[in-house]
């Protein structure tokens, strides 16, 4: 299969473009399309076949289910059972924007898109070329990322090619992705409210818009959800975002435990005869100058960089050739949850402490 690659300027988009889309979609095909979160790989979600389609492409467990976006609040209606007020005021205050709700879906839904359960994930992406296609269209589109299953996520069209090129019809390049990491999931088929995986809309937002206090499912930071048990919303129940090398984070009650801990981890992964790597941010970006590779992911200033620029750096060690990453952790922060959540299950919870400055470990 040869994979099409169509550019779009996001502040003027091509109508003819979106329709060679389209056409793509109701012919049963694959298309990558940007959001602002990571870039997503769409077919017909009210298509069984189509979303089997998707979970070959991308090696994904057919247990893992779906999410259905939408052009319009309207939409949601077609294929939810029961919309709650609380679910309304959520997607009247944060869309288009990067929240996903759970509800109870309708029978029209297929199974394979929502991985065999009664409830279907929901949300309207905020970047122009996917909101105009959905609504140029009027397809409803499932939509996990654009990437191989596991892999970090892609936040440019070059990273969906990566993965995918061969595997799908088409990918649409809008630009890179602005915020970097995935929707925040919310559960509303459950009282209260409860945060599945978290992003960048925030429990305290939540709550103050629903009128509802909000709880924080147990798993965004546990290990993942063990056995055959499904997964109620992505990336609950396997090792996800992950790059091929050891991912490593390194926690410290002091950020001058964690460099000085880094750097003695550093030194034995390189007396093993590793190739090492180091994620850090701008303050510490020259503390590490035994790493054989330093990517500088963002400012602790402005932890909306870190969520931004992970992904791609998570990449870059891969086509770097490292062995083993060591990552500072980022507890803090506006959307430190979010991007802990991300780190923790791309080391699949490997942790290191750091204590008094020396790095301790197995």
């Amino acid at each position: 299969m040869k994979t099409q690659i169509l550019e779009f300027n996001p502040e003027w988009i091509d109508s003819r473009l979106l329709e060679a889309a389209g056409d793509v979609l109701r012919s049963g095909g694959l298309v990558a399309f940007p959001t602002e979160t990571v870039y997503g790989l769409g077919g017909d979600a009210l298509r069984g076949e189509v979303s089997r389609k998707i979970y070959a492409a991308k090696g994904r467990p057919s247990d893992n289910p779906l999410i259905v976006h939408v052009g319009r609040i309207e939409d949601v209606d077609k294929i939810a059972a029961r919309i709650p007020e609380q679910a309304r005021a959520a997607m009247d205050a944060f869309w288009p924007g990067p929240l996903t709700i759970i509800l109870e879906k309708k029978p029209i839904v297929p199974d394979p898109t929502t991985g065999g359960l009664r409830t279907v994930a929901v949300r309207m992406p905020d970047h122009p070329v996917t909101l105009a296609l959905l609504r140029q269209t009027g397809i409803l589109m499932a939509g996990p990322s654009a990437n191989l299953s596991g892999k970090p996520s892609p936040t440019t069209a070059r990273h969906v090619r990566a993965d995918l090129d061969g595997r799908i019809e088409m990918i649409l390049d809008g630009g890179p992705s602005c915020l970097g990491i995935e929707s925040t999931i919310v559960d509303f088929t459950v009282t209260p409210p409860m945060i599945l995986r978290p992003g960048f809309v925030s429990a305290e937002q939540l709550a103050y818009v629903t009128g509802s206090p909000v709880a924080l499912d147990p798993a965004v930071f546990g290990k993942e959800t063990a056995g055959k048990e499904a997964p109620r919303a992505p990336g609950m129940k396997y090792r996800h975002y992950a790059p091929a090398a050891d991912l490593i984070l390194v926690e410290g009650a002091e950020p001058e435990h964690v460099v000085r801990a880094i750097g003695e981890y550093v030194l034995r992964a390189a007396a093993e005869g590793r190739r090492t790597g180091v994620l850090t941010t701008e303050e510490n970006r020259e503390r590490y100058p035994a790493a054989d590779v330093v990517r500088c992911v963002g400012s602790r200033r402005d932890d909306a960089t870190v969520a931004a620029g992970l992904y791609a750096a998570l990449r870059e060690f891969d086509d770097l050739g490292v062995d083993v990453i060591y990552s500072e952790s980022f507890p803090g922060g506006e959307h430190g949850q979010a991007i802990m959540n991300r780190l923790l299950k791309a080391a699949g919870h490997q942790v290191l402490e750091a204590e008094h400055g020396r790095g301790h470990g197995p």
